[in-house]
């Protein structure tokens, strides 16, 4: 079989992968701003369709007049909209910050959850927002599949399924979980610096030589 044609990359593969990813960036971390948990589930929600850059301009604003889950969970939704307009679907993400905040005060004692489960039950959390808060402000191993994990692990071979969570269970079995939130932030970086979603940069890639998507340009290219 043509090595294009290959669905996945085994595991002795996925190893050298992760292990160039950590050498080219050894100090990725989360892009955005925070000093505990309700920064950082605050700063999460209001990243989907907006960048980390915009998302950390925002709260450095914000969290001075909303610097807790009580203060928020005090405001209307239009009281919080002029705060956050400058990002992507403003409107639902205020009211998904309000409920969320007056959950969190009522049922977990103004205390962001640290686990999964409680997470994905509050107004605006999916399972990447989850997975993001429980890994960077809890320590907890996840791996959070955002679009530059999903476009760069499916390019290289190191998952094939067209599901989100899927995705995600795959690359989970390529690694130990002591490497999933490292490699959540290598691969992110990777995605923004080289493999980037237009005119992605192969040929100055550390990867090339195994990654499939590199791989069928070049046999598309005759090269």
């Amino acid at each position: 079989m043509p090595e294009t044609e290959k669905k996945t990359i085994d595991k002795l593969e996925a190893v050298v992968i992760f292990d160039r990813l950590n050498e080219n960036y050894p100090d990725s971390g989360s892009g955005l701003l925070f000093n505990n948990p309700f920064q950082l589930f605050v700063a999460t929600v209001l990243s989907a369709q907006t960048t980390d850059k915009q998302v950390n301009i925002i709260t450095e604003k914000l969290f001075k007049v909303v610097p807790d889950v009580y203060q928020l969970s005090e405001m209307e939704p239009d009281e919080l909209k002029p705060h956050i307009k400058n990002c992507g679907l403003y409107h639902n993400k205020s009211e998904y910050l309000v409920r969320a905040a007056r959950i969190i005060v009522e049922k977990h004692k103004g205390e962001i959850p640290d686990r999964f489960e409680e997470l994905v039950q509050l107004p605006g959390v999916g399972r990447k927002t989850a997975n993001v808060i429980i890994s960077n402000a809890y320590g907890t191993p996840a791996f959070a599949v955002d679009t530059h994990v999903f476009r760069v692990s499916k390019r290289i071979g190191l998952a094939s399924s067209r599901n989100i969570e899927m995705v995600e269970e795959q690359l989970k079995v390529l690694i130990p979980s002591s490497r999933w939130i490292t490699a959540h932030h290598q691969l992110i970086a990777h995605g923004r610096k080289i493999c980037t979603a237009r005119n992605p940069k192969c040929r100055q890639c550390f990867l090339e030589d195994l990654c499939f998507f590199a791989a069928e340009r070049r046999f598309t290219n005759g090269l």
